[in-house]
């Protein structure tokens, strides 16, 4: 009698521990979703816009149905991440130094040291020269300020002053000019480090016609003329052109 009872015990272990071993077999064949998230884009391609090479999500697949076979699906169908470009920085005020090249409509202040019938203020002609007394037209188109002053220099030593001392300065600048669609059209004195939005005010404002988002400019210099469509917030220089246009709705 103990025998059989101990036999029947024995039996019912091994199928228990049988049973727990197929239930844990199938739990470990049932394969659940792995899925790796796309990395973001470095701080370079998002500053730079170029477009990011990021590798595809890789994902194992499920037998299963369910939320989590959703959740892995999306990952898998999901698009690569947008490029991000930023505009370039607007430039700064124009400073206008010893680099500034003069053409005519500029107002100089000549000192001549020690020699007070030269020292005096000169306005650059249309033919880009000023006038002074004994060394008479001199040519200032194109020239700085310091190159202007060396030219000066030169023509008196010979002949009239020994060692001249010649300092030249800009008194006022050339004006710049205005059209289109703005209250008062024309030509205005030219303030340093404006911009075109600057130039707007200075002209009035906008008429109720006029193009608010940009404008067009015109720049002269020595080796020609250069138009651009610019914002309103491009510095200007002395002697260029705004022209701002008509909205078509």
């Amino acid at each position: 009698m103990p025998v059989a009872r101990a036999f029947r015990w024995s039996i019912s272990a091994v199928a228990l521990a049988a049973s727990a071993a197929l239930s844990l077999g199938g739990c470990m064949q049932t394969a659940g979703p792995v899925a790796y998230v796309q990395p973001r884009p470095d701080l370079d391609s998002m500053a730079y816009g170029q477009p990011y090479g990021a590798p595809q999500p890789v994902v194992v697949a499920n037998s299963g149905g369910g939320a989590i076979a959703a959740l892995s699906n999306s990952f898998a169908s999901s698009p690569a991440p947008m490029p991000v470009g930023y505009a370039a920085p607007m430039a700064g005020p124009v400073r206008y130094d010893a680099s500034y090249h003069l053409d005519a409509g500029d107002k100089l202040r000549v000192v001549v040291y020690g020699q007070e019938g030269l020292t005096n203020s000169y306005a650059i002609d249309a033919g880009g020269s000023i006038t002074m007394p004994l060394i008479g037209a001199v040519p200032a188109r194109g020239r700085t300020t310091a190159g202007l002053a060396g030219e000066i220099a030169a023509r008196l030593r010979n002949g009239y002053i020994r060692e001249p001392s010649v300092a030249v300065e800009i008194d006022s600048y050339r004006p710049f000019f205005i059209l289109g669609e703005v209250s008062a059209p024309g030509q205005y004195p030219y303030v340093p480090n404006m911009t075109v939005e600057s130039a707007v005010a200075i002209a009035g404002g906008f008429s109720p016609r006029a193009k608010r988002d940009v404008v067009t400019v015109t720049h002269t210099e020595a080796g020609g003329a250069m138009r651009a469509i610019v914002p309103l917030g491009t510095p200007l220089a002395p002697g260029d052109t705004v022209f701002v246009g008509e909205r078509w709705f």
